[in-house]
């Protein structure tokens, strides 16, 4: 049973209709959205929702937890639970990939492996639909030109560039990004050269992206950009802006454009808004296709740098609500309903006692690091990584420790954590490290509850919340106190650990809604300008391979 979308955005009367069903409804759970998880134990967030909730996810299984944000409830669930799920889940825009055959002259061609090297599953799935998108669109306007903006290492460039014939100009902050761009290029030219004698087609000289490194900053950058020419003379004019992008600020570089294609594949945070500004603004953009990424590196209205343009919200409409999200909203936007749904039991498990790891260490900083924690201390990715070592290690393991009787933790395994993540002070052997990664984070996956010893789940935790707590401490560059009781600390937070879950599948269950809302905001903006333009929203990816999955599309009537 889930909630089906009954909004639509259409036009722009329609699509604010919509946002402000979205307003009305998350107001009352702006605790949600805006909490801080690292808090969870110290703040007690828990205590801010609805008790019968909480109760009864409590004891619900974690399968049926990772479903939540998907908009699937359980028949033995409180009535205002289902109604908070199933209407969240009927204010989201639908993620299913749509039918592009709608677009003209659409057909999806497999990438062959010279143009599809270097790319995983997700990255070929989305170069091969996303060019296909704007190569349709770019022949539905005549276009003399296609600019990438962030374009990284240039793959949806090349295959622009290469595949559909098209004159491209990829754009990227990183010169490293320049480099491997141009390398690879040059590689593909050849063998695409070679493919044309083969054929009999002569001498012609494939397409070749031109690669400008440039960080765009304002929309007077990207429409200086925009408008620069192709001929390789202009290239020289690229150095300037790579040398100094503020002495083109505002300047009109002459062009040989008269119909360019603005494309961004995930462009980052402002960029993805900075386009859509520059496609409204500049004459020669007959068309854009976004598709955004990184919502918390948005800067937002009224909570960022005062006076500067921001990159949320930029429609009147959403302007006119008055309603903010913050950054830890615009974090949580960027989680994915699929993501969730498509993660095995354990792995749900494991993720939820990481995040009450992290909120646990927020506990050690408060009390022994007071100093710390005014400067938001980032422990980093340590939680994936040791994740992933325990998934490697209890592979490579369990065949080998299902022979073994349960070892005894003494003092000696209870310091292999410190001696793991400080090898230089202490030796260790792959042994010992492995049979307390095994021991401490199966959870009875490889252990038969017969054989556990005296040894407890909640040991078993507690050691691995210890070894979480030292890696924390040394990123941190911080060294373990004397006075350091990391185990009255836990005992504080552990009757409390279980709720984390429930919380963090209700805070998820709200991030479709919240991507929704950032992404309307966006599509109002362009209907905003009347009939000046042509905009809609379409879902292009397989959300499971690529969450960040809706394109924004728009394109001026021919004149």
């Amino acid at each position: 049973m889930a909630g089906r979308c009954k909004y639509s955005c259409a036009t722009a009367s329609e699509t604010l209709e919509w946002i402000k069903a979205i307003v009305d409804f998350i107001k009352p759970f702006t605790f949600l959205i805006n909490a801080h998880v690292v808090n969870f134990f110290s703040d007690r967030l828990w205590e801010a929702v609805d008790k019968d909730w909480i109760d009864c996810l409590r004891n619900e299984s974690t399968e049926n937890l990772l479903l939540i944000p998907s908009g699937i409830v359980q028949d033995h669930w409180p009535d205002s639970l289902k109604d908070f799920v199933l209407t969240l889940k009927s204010l989201e825009f639908p993620r299913q990939q749509a039918d592009l055959q709608v677009l003209p002259s659409f057909p999806v061609t497999s990438l062959n492996t010279v143009l599809a090297q270097g790319m995983n599953l997700k990255k070929k799935h989305e170069v091969e639909v996303l060019s296909a998108v704007v190569n349709s669109i770019a022949n539905t306007v005549k276009a003399d030109a296609i600019v990438d903006v962030g374009a990284g290492q240039g793959y949806l460039a090349q295959v622009l560039s290469f595949q559909y014939q098209h004159s491209v100009v990829a754009i990227d902050a990183s010169s490293h990004h320049g480099k491997v761009t141009n390398a690879r290029a040059e590689r593909i030219k050849k063998y695409c050269a070679a493919q044309m004698r083969k054929n009999g087609s002569g001498n012609k000289n494939p397409n070749v992206p031109k690669t400008i490194t440039c960080r765009v900053m304002s929309i007077d950058t990207l429409k200086a950009l925009s408008n620069m020419s192709l001929h390789s003379d202009d290239v020289e004019q690229s150095k300037l802006i790579e040398q100094n992008h503020q002495e083109c600020e505002g300047r009109k570089l002459r062009s040989s454009c008269n119909s360019l294609v603005l494309a961004g594949l995930h462009a980052c945070g402002d960029l993805s808004v900075t386009m859509l500004k520059t496609f409204v603004e500049c004459k020669e953009v007959k068309a854009v296709v976004s598709i955004g990424c990184c919502y918390n590196l948005l800067s937002e209205e009224g909570i960022d740098l005062a006076g500067s343009p921001s990159g949320f919200p930029i429609s009147h409409g959403v302007k006119s609500l008055g309603f903010t999200l913050g950054k830890s909203s615009r974090d949580l936007a960027c989680q994915s309903a699929e993501r969730w749904r498509s993660l095995e039991m354990d792995a749900g498990v494991r993720n939820f006692e990481l995040h009450a790891f992290r909120a646990a260490f927020q506990m050690v900083l408060c009390k022994y690091y007071p100093e710390v924690i005014v400067t938001s201390p980032s422990v980093g990715r340590q939680g994936k990584a040791l994740r992933h070592q325990q998934q490697r290690r209890i592979l490579e393991s369990r065949l080998r420790i299902e022979d073994h009787t349960c070892p005894s933790f003494d003092q000696k395994h209870c310091g292999i954590a410190y001696s793991f993540l400080n090898p230089k002070e202490s030796k260790m052997d792959d042994e010992s490290v492995s049979m307390l990664d095994t021991a401490a984070l199966s959870h009875g996956n490889s252990f038969n509850r017969s054989t556990r010893c005296e040894h407890t789940v909640s040991d078993d935790k507690y050691l691995l919340f210890e070894k979480y707590c030292l890696s924390g401490l040394c990123r941190l560059d911080l060294k373990p106190l004397d006075n350091l009781n990391l185990h009255r600390l836990w005992d504080e937070a552990e009757p409390f650990a279980d709720i984390i879950g429930p919380y963090w599948s209700l805070r998820a269950a709200l991030a479709p809604v919240l991507e929704t809302y950032i992404l309307l905001d966006r599509l109002l903006f362009l209907q905003e300008q009347g009939s000046s333009l042509e905009a809609v929203m379409l879902p292009v990816f397989d959300p499971v391979l690529s969450p960040r999955n809706v394109a924004i599309i728009a394109k001026k009537p021919k004149s």
